[in-house]
């Protein structure tokens, strides 16, 4: 007999849940069964997603469950939302969420809460909604790192940033960047008017970076803070005949990102753990759906989350030192 999963996780906590199964003769070991859960991204093209995924079928694997992943091709917030909800609409037994835009996504993400969907966020997060975890970068401090390494390198110029403004966990990158330039390295001039909204495009990046390098050019450090980003501005500063006096750290990688690597055309760049992301993210989703959460007897009426609500996966700087062991199998 199967248990709706909507009663099953009002009847929250290892015993409870355990003493609702019981009465309905289901046994909790077999509660996985023909379970599915999703990954919804957008963007979903872009191989960067493809690690995260990764580490989402791995623990579909361990668990004995299906991974499907989906997602919008195009950087369109209501086109995430449709596909939220129409996910939603399938009613799988969990949701691992990223978020194009925290205020867009929010009541999707609550009516999944309330319906008994357990919904975690990765990489870009909706902290104001009622998601049960987020696990990703601690963006702030990424960018804090990104701004020691530029620091580190640069005596005096200018630092300009090559971003998103309006994305969330890039918007915290940047001011992670800026605020340590500021207090760390007042010898180095950044600041919104060193700003390059890419779109997410390597295109963007490379014509922004182009104009802004013409209208300063005593920019002497550069800081990507998408995959994109890297790839245009690296193209520019390339055509410019700069790169090797403007040092330029990206953010996430690929195999091109590691051939600029290689080739000196990239400084280095900060590889997030993706694998955690969509790993954790499922498992975290897994022990919600079957109850297996016992931090109190009854964690939903005591009102507080049964997960841990921020998980920092972390940053790692790649560089020529250490690439090789980024390249794929």
């Amino acid at each position: 007999m199967n248990i709706n999963r909507r009663e099953f996780l009002k009847k929250s906590g290892i015993a409870a849940a355990a003493a609702f199964a019981a009465s309905q003769g289901v046994n909790l070991t077999r509660a996985q069964d023909m379970q599915t859960y999703y990954m919804v991204s957008f963007l979903s093209g872009i191989s960067y997603w493809a690690d995260a995924f990764r580490g989402m079928q791995d623990a579909a694997t361990y668990l004995g469950v299906e991974a499907v992943y989906t997602g919008t091709p195009e950087y369109d917030i209501t086109g995430e939302v449709r596909v939220l909800e129409e996910t939603l609409g399938l009613e799988p037994d969990g949701v691992v969420l990223t978020v194009i835009q925290a205020d867009a996504l929010q009541p999707t993400i609550n009516n999944a809460i309330s319906s008994g969907i357990p919904l975690v966020t990765f990489d870009a997060d909706s902290p104001q909604s009622d998601r049960y975890a987020f696990l990703g970068t601690g963006n702030y401090a990424a960018g804090v790192m990104a701004a020691r390494y530029i620091g580190g390198l640069v005596d005096g110029g200018k630092a300009a940033v090559i971003t998103v403004p309006s994305q969330n966990n890039l918007a915290q990158r940047t001011q992670g960047f800026i605020d340590t330039i500021t207090a760390e390295f007042p010898n180095i001039e950044t600041g919104d008017s060193f700003i390059v909204d890419n779109q997410n495009t390597s295109e963007q990046a490379a014509s922004g970076l182009a104009a802004l390098l013409q209208a300063e050019p005593d920019i002497r450090g550069v800081f990507s803070s998408n995959a994109q980003a890297a790839i245009g501005a690296s193209s520019a500063l390339r055509e410019a005949g700069l790169s090797d006096s403007v040092h330029h750290i990206g953010f996430d990688f690929d195999e091109g990102t590691l051939d600029l690597i290689d080739n000196g055309q990239l400084g280095a760049t900060l590889a997030q753990g993706t694998w955690q992301m969509g790993f954790w993210g499922l498992m975290f989703a897994y022990m919600v759906r079957n109850g297996n959460i016992a931090s109190v007897a009854d964690w939903m009426s005591a009102g507080i989350s049964p997960l841990p609500p921020y998980v920092d996966t972390g940053v790692v700087v790649i560089n020529d030192t250490n690439s090789q062991f980024w390249r794929a199998e």
